[in-house]
């Protein structure tokens, strides 16, 4: 089993898990007891970088409201790195937008692509 690379000197240390989100929807991920880190679409990709260079995190979860593509939007910080492992999160801003005709649509949408099949809402 190969030990994954955080960066450079960062030794054994135990990594964490933050969210990155905007501050309307940072407040449920503090209630379910997440680390959470707020920014906003102008500061979002600073702030990701921020945490990657941290060298503490071993996942962090990017709401795709604030960087649709997490991993090419930090692909020269991520360069020679394992970790952390960036996991785009749906936007709920997504699903209450005006484009969006139908929130209901919309979740079993995203219900059917992350598990492959429709579960009745």
């Amino acid at each position: 089993m190969t030990q994954a690379k955080a960066a450079p000197g960062a030794g054994n240390q135990t990594q964490h898990v933050a969210v990155l989100a905007d501050a309307e929807t940072a407040t449920g991920y503090r209630l379910a007891g997440a680390e959470v880190i707020e920014a906003t679409p102008e500061t979002a990709v600073r702030e990701l970088e921020r945490l990657i260079q941290e060298n503490r995190y071993g996942l962090v979860a990017v709401d795709t409201g604030l960087i649709p593509d997490p991993m090419t939007a930090t692909a020269r910080v991520m360069r020679g790195r394992d970790l952390p492992i960036l996991l785009p999160i749906p936007s709920l801003r997504d699903a209450f937008s005006a484009d969006t005709v139908d929130a209901k649509a919309y979740m079993g949408k995203l219900v059917r692509d992350t598990i492959g099949f429709d579960i009745k809402l």
